[in-house]
């Protein structure tokens, strides 16, 4: 196997080890999918500027339901590991390079979503709730890598989509994809060219989604956790923050 190969089998296989452990423990995987849909609404709050945005409000949604929201993406990683063996011979060597940096997103994502929710001390999350579990998880280092991993696979997306011989190439493995059933990996790939090819350029967006996310990262870590559990409208870290759900409101999410 490639190097590229070992390296998405790897992440894939984290990804599982972390479905495993809440599979085991109902109350922490309850936990992590309201985690889940608590920063899915972070991610609209944060970006509510682009959604609206006839030229951003595509690529908004395609990070928030591709990467941020709480889907269940058991099927396309099933798929993932399943075509990894042979995926140099598949896809070009761009999508390769494009797959082992979402994978290598996934795990760590879901590594950090884990260790959130084992620091939670309930499943309902409020400003003040999420910026106590955030500093008691720690983890700076991995923080600062899941934004580079962000801005690496979205420019990644960006230069492919002025390939048109990657986008034929693409299109034509459409019912290969489907007769190997490899319809969901197929799809999150149509999804990224389709939506980073009609800003024409997406320099701006993933500048500021960078420039956004280390604002935010920064906040949160740096807030006196103390001061915003006394006096939270002065705290800038949950001015960042969605406020608690009320009963009568549906899941986030964004189509």
């Amino acid at each position: 196997m490639n190097t590229g190969g070992a390296a998405i089998l790897a992440n894939l296989q984290a990804v599982a080890r972390e479905r495993a452990a809440r599979a085991a423990d109902p109350v922490l995987a309850s936990k992590v999918i309201h985690l889940k849909e608590y920063q899915q609404r972070r991610f609209l709050h944060t970006y509510a500027d682009f959604i609206a945005s006839a030229r951003y409000g595509g690529a908004a949604r395609f990070f928030l339901n591709e990467l941020y929201g709480p889907a269940d993406f058991t099927d396309r990683d099933t798929q993932f590991e399943r075509v990894v063996p042979s995926l140099a011979l598949l896809f070009p060597h761009e999508i390769v390079e494009t797959a082992t940096a979402l994978s290598a997103l996934h795990a760590l994502t879901e590594s950090l979503d884990t260790v959130m929710a084992s620091n939670a001390c309930a499943t309902e999350w409020t400003p003040a709730a999420y910026l106590r579990t955030w500093q008691a998880t720690g983890r700076p280092a991995d923080r600062d890598t899941q934004i580079s991993l962000t801005v690496s696979l979205a420019r990644r997306l960006d230069r492919m989509t002025r390939s048109v011989l990657l986008r034929t190439g693409l299109r034509l493995m459409r019912a290969p994809a489907r007769a190997s059933g490899l319809e969901q990996l197929q799809r999150f790939l149509e999804a990224g060219f389709d939506t980073f090819g009609a800003l024409g350029g997406a320099e701006d967006f993933i500048r500021e989604i960078e420039q956004r996310e280390r604002a935010f990262v920064s906040r949160m870590f740096g807030a006196d956790l103390r001061s915003a559990e006394s006096d939270a409208g002065e705290c800038a870290a949950l001015a960042g923050l969605p406020k608690a759900r009320r009963a009568s409101e549906s899941p986030a999410g964004v189509r």
